[in-house]
């Protein structure tokens, strides 16, 4: 099994360590043929302006949809969580609108407000998480298939599941974090196996991505 990380811009070498830390080769991603026989993907964290420029510039845009589509989990932290974000707060274009979610960009202000909390994230049992929180976003609404995994203790939404799409406001991966890693891990090993009778669990977004293509088109 082998999963790749987005490795255009961010903090992307510290997924591929984490992901050796459990004993799951990683892949850095810079061009369509990268994201050939991977099984999953995470997008790190970084600038989601940079990240948007290239990603149209390598022409991943279709290549990551498709990966979704497929069922293959996608995993994104802090910049990653706005990329996948339907909606982000101020009008701003969607990226990548995997999640049914809107996010506001550094809501928690400038790098000097970085801090790190523990949080209850239930889906990983009972140890708190340790999240570091750069520069992060929030997310201020969530529709109907999308699971909270994760709150502040004032309420405020920092991670989330739609299907086969996570994403966390803060960076699990700086903390020496890898429960978020095995979980994608397994999740990917489903997908690529998912057991005797039980078929291929597809994992599918909100609405297809080719129904949404059609509506954009009418």
């Amino acid at each position: 099994m082998r999963i790749g990380v987005l490795a255009l811009q961010g903090a992307f070498r510290e997924h591929l360590d984490t992901l050796r830390a459990i004993g799951v080769e990683g892949v850095r991603v810079r061009e369509p043929a990268d994201l050939v026989d991977v099984s999953g993907l995470i997008l790190p964290g970084g600038e989601s302006t940079t990240m948007r420029q290239l990603i149209e510039r390598w022409g991943l845009h279709e290549p990551i949809l498709d990966l979704a589509e497929r069922g293959a989990p996608i995993f994104g932290t802090c910049a990653g969580m706005i990329v996948l974000a339907a909606e982000i707060a101020g009008g701003e274009a969607p990226i990548l609108p995997l999640l049914d979610v809107t996010v506001e960009r550094n809501a928690f202000g400038r790098q000097l407000e970085s801090f790190e909390a523990e949080l209850d994230v239930p889906v990983l049992g009972s140890t708190p998480v340790h999240g570091v929180f750069i520069r992060a976003p929030i997310v201020e609404r969530t529709g109907p298939e999308v699971d909270v995994l994760a709150r502040l203790d004032d309420g405020r939404i920092v991670a989330v599941r739609q299907r086969n799409i996570i994403a966390t406001a803060f960076h699990p991966e700086l903390a020496g974090e890898t429960r978020f890693h095995r979980l994608v891990a397994a999740m990917a090993s489903e997908h690529d196996d998912p057991g005797e009778g039980s078929g291929r669990r597809p994992y599918p977004t909100r609405r297809s991505l080719a129904a949404r293509r059609e509506e954009a088109d009418r």
